[in-house]
């Protein structure tokens, strides 16, 4: 495929102005819990057009039921789900899908043996002639696919090719160019670059950045603070289904995002403690109180 190569524990920061006055989608209190296991619980959260959005957070920080909220698989539980303003409780994702919320999955939804154009328009096949002998219109619906993956950037020798041979970061691609063209105007992308390596994850983080580009608002759900500082717009980090920061770019630096990630308060007051331990270098641990003042601009790349 060839392409066109153009902290603060507990402190929610005043949103950075966003490039559209109004979100697409809002929660506000939001929370999710099964019987008396609550989940997710107090979750605020602004997806605006042509903004990135990360999520970020540990195994069991919330990430996957907050994906669940928003993309209609399940229904919050408190809180407000608001789309447009509107308040919303979705019953299914074709619900969300029709408000234009797209969900793009580790796993892709895609037919590994079948061709790429196929996959693109899998469930959505374009057809012709009169019914009841209607067929698929491969020529157009290959156009079709080739445009769209253009205009993203995307450029395909071979459409025929099953889509299972393309890379893992080419597939993201691919999928993003489709949820594009149908109409979204959120897109989720859950852990896009969780199992890539270094070079397809930077295609695919080119490609969030195009999508922005197109006007979309963008929901990166990811546990690499580095993938999210390359494209992100606002970080949002999720501990124990609590909102443990919110804050945009301008107000949080890449060290600082990394630490919340990585656990940094918790750390911070264990400090003393694992000072005792044999082995263990503190060093490099933050201070506790660094960790609850607030946050500071800090120019990108430097820390």
């Amino acid at each position: 495929m060839a392409t066109n190569e153009s902290g603060t524990a507990g402190a929610v920061l005043k949103d950075a102005p966003a490039k559209d006055s109004a979100p697409i989608v809002e929660l506000r209190g939001a929370g999710k819990a099964y019987g008396n296991i609550r989940a997710l619980h107090g979750v605020d959260l602004k997806v605006f057009p042509q903004n990135v959005t990360c999520v970020l957070g540990d195994n069991g920080a919330g990430k996957s039921t907050l994906i669940k909220i928003i993309s209609g698989l399940h229904q919050h539980t408190e809180g407000e789900f608001l789309v447009d303003g509107e308040g919303v409780h979705f019953s299914t994702p074709r619900q969300a899908l029709d408000r234009g919320i797209a969900t793009v999955y580790q796993d892709l939804a895609t037919v590994p043996l079948m061709p790429v154009w196929r996959n693109f328009f899998l469930g959505s096949e374009m057809t012709r002639g009169p019914w009841p002998v209607r067929r698929l219109d491969i020529e157009r619906m290959k156009k079709t696919a080739d445009e769209e993956l253009r205009n993203m950037g995307i450029v395909l020798d071979d459409l025929e090719q099953p889509i299972g041979t393309l890379s893992g970061g080419q597939r993201q691609c691919v999928a993003i160019a489709r949820a594009v063209y149908f109409g979204a105007r959120v897109l989720i992308l859950d852990e896009p670059t969780a199992a890539l390596g270094v070079k397809q994850s930077g295609v695919v983080l080119k490609y969030i950045a195009a999508a922005r580009d197109r006007g979309l608002g963008v929901i990166f759900i990811t546990h690499n603070p580095h993938h999210a500082y390359m494209v992100g717009d606002h970080f949002s980090v999720l501990r124990l289904g609590t909102m443990e920061l919110s804050a945009s770019r301008e107000q949080v630096s890449l060290e600082e995002l990394t630490n919340h990630m990585a656990g940094g308060a918790e750390l911070a007051a264990l400090k003393h403690e694992l000072a005792q331990v044999s082995g263990v270098d503190v060093e490099e641990l933050p201070e506790e109180k660094d960790l609850t003042a607030p946050v500071a601009a800090t120019p990108e790349g430097k820390s």
